[in-house]
């Protein structure tokens, strides 16, 4: 599904002179790649705050944290997304409360985030899933009108862009009143372990989440806030410094995979390949998808055979993801309709993802496009 090593061999000078000096300084937690990092981050998304973290996981319990919100709140976010996203939900004990989403971006289904809406809801998590932004415009609408905090969950879309009406754009992550990422090796921009930020132009959020990461604590051995131990390592940072000029090259690349794959796919009536949310297609100035996965619905009910299909040939490929969050033993709710998540259940029985990362070539691509298009024809 990835090919981290090809791409490890193309930096693998200034990944490993970056590694070397960080042991030659011995600076392994809180060192100058770790700052260094943190503002080109900061100058990258045009955000004003960049907070590093040990993972993507702690860094939205902390945006949660951050922000204050207590037991019993409710936090409204998609059904299909990975666990992390509800778990840190669960953890700080608020009331996650999920809904479908759309049939095409697989992001939040606003009309669904509408009716969701109670007197006890404090916070709306949309997840852009798969690398393609959600409609952050009507979002922002709904949090305006009913004071709810927005806190992206940005794991999977580092370097799209959002587009709103007036022409304006915005980093995927800096549109909300705090964003999140994963640093996770296998991310558009992942590092060689565990690795996560969290993103704000709020000073005092900033402030907050600053002490949160690091025990509670401004000032050594006195804990203003409660807080965690939660920090992005020199080792960690200084690959993401070296990778970070490249993300955007990363990104072209996944798109121009993605284009190759929805041009091979393009007359199979049992296929539905992804699409850009904004245009409808995917075409040569889009710039809202970055692909981190690439991922099919496929119509004719032979879903699952494809997969062992594709596995016998030697193709990766993976179901994202076979159980819906409101059918999960640790999230189970008497709240939920099956009538409410129609999409979602339909998603989990057609969708699989396909290999897509920054290494694949024409070669490769077209075996794993004739390889599909032979079986499902």
């Amino acid at each position: 599904m990835v090919d981290l090593q090809s791409q490890y061999q193309k930096i693998k000078e200034t990944v490993d002179a970056s590694i070397q000096e960080v042991l030659n300084s011995s600076a392994y937690i809180n060192g100058p790649y770790v700052k260094e990092f943190q503002a080109d981050l900061e100058k990258y998304l045009d955000v004003k705050h960049i907070i590093p973290c040990a993972n993507g996981t702690d860094a939205l319990q902390i945006a949660m944290m951050g922000l204050g919100l207590k037991p019993g709140d409710e936090v409204i976010t998609a059904d299909f997304t990975f666990a992390a996203t509800v778990e840190v939900i669960g953890l700080l004990n608020l009331t996650p409360v999920l809904v479908d989403v759309e049939p095409d971006s697989f992001n939040i289904d606003i009309e669904a985030l509408k009716k969701a809406i109670t007197p006890k809801t404090k916070a709306i998590v949309p997840v852009h899933l798969f690398g393609q932004v959600a409609n952050m415009e009507a979002i922002l609408e709904i949090a305006k009108e009913h004071n709810l905090f927005v806190i992206e969950d940005n794991a999977q879309a580092i370097g799209a862009n959002y587009t709103f009406k007036d022409g304006s754009k915005k980093k995927a992550g800096t549109i909300g009143n705090v964003g999140t990422t994963s640093f996770f090796p296998s991310k558009n921009l992942g590092c060689y372990g565990d690795g996560g930020a969290i993103f704000t132009n709020d000073d005092d959020l900033a402030h907050i989440i600053r002490g949160i990461v690091n025990h509670g604590m401004y000032k050594r051995y006195y804990h203003d806030v409660v807080g965690v131990n939660s920090r992005l390592d020199s080792v960690q940072a200084a690959v993401l410094k070296a990778k970070l000029p490249l993300l955007d090259e990363y990104c072209n690349a996944r798109r121009n995979a993605a284009r190759f794959y929805n041009n091979a796919f393009a007359a199979n009536p049992n296929i539905i390949t992804p699409t850009s949310s904004s245009c409808g297609q995917i075409c040569a100035t889009c710039d809202c998808h970055v692909f981190h996965q690439y991922t099919l619905q496929i119509t004719n009910g032979k879903r699952d055979e494809l997969h062992k299909h594709l596995l016998d040939n030697g193709i990766a490929n993976a179901i994202y993801y076979p159980v819906p969050l409101h059918k999960q033993k640790a999230y189970e709710d008497e709240r939920y309709n099956e009538d409410d998540f129609t999409v979602t259940n339909k998603l989990v029985q057609t969708v699989i993802s396909l290999p897509m990362h920054t290494e694949l070539d024409e070669e490769q691509l077209t075996f794993i496009t004739k390889t599909i298009n032979d079986f499902l024809s």
